[in-house]
């Protein structure tokens, strides 16, 4: 995958990290995790917390929708958003790119470095071996 900043990603990428760049709109997708809410909800709960008025929360939630970060439905004149999983999987897989890749493997060396401890310790196992000189204080009590 290649290594370009945000700014350079192509099409809905950059979409998804501009829209992610406001305050307001990480906000609304907060309020958003807990599950579907309508527009009018989503406003009063903004409204409290930072002045902003219902005309702002609706661009706000209008560049979400556009950068695939939520999604919206009609239920009569009500408008009912969520988050859309499949906008947030561009987020989840450009972060993946910092994930350390040598932190499961190292888990899992320790894992069995520690079993090979103990079956040494025990003298289990047809493949045990002889305790080594770090062994020594366990192997004598």
């Amino acid at each position: 995958m290649p290594r370009g900043t945000a700014a350079e990603a192509p099409g809905p990428r950059r979409g998804v990290f501009e829209a992610l760049g406001d305050p307001v709109r990480r906000r609304l997708l907060e309020l958003l995790a807990a599950g579907e809410r309508p527009a009018g909800a989503l406003a009063d709960a903004l409204r409290v917390e930072a002045a902003i008025s219902q005309p702002a929360v609706s661009q706000h939630l209008r560049v979400l929708r556009d950068a695939r970060l939520v999604t919206v439905r009609a239920e009569g004149a009500r408008r009912l958003y969520a988050v859309d999983d499949a906008g947030l999987d561009v987020v989840r897989l450009w972060l993946a790119r910092f994930a350390d890749p040598f932190a499961q493997p190292l888990d899992a060396l320790g894992t069995e470095v520690s079993r090979g401890r103990r079956a040494r310790r025990r003298g289990t196992g047809s493949d045990a071996l002889p305790a080594g000189p770090g062994d020594a204080a366990s192997a004598a009590g």
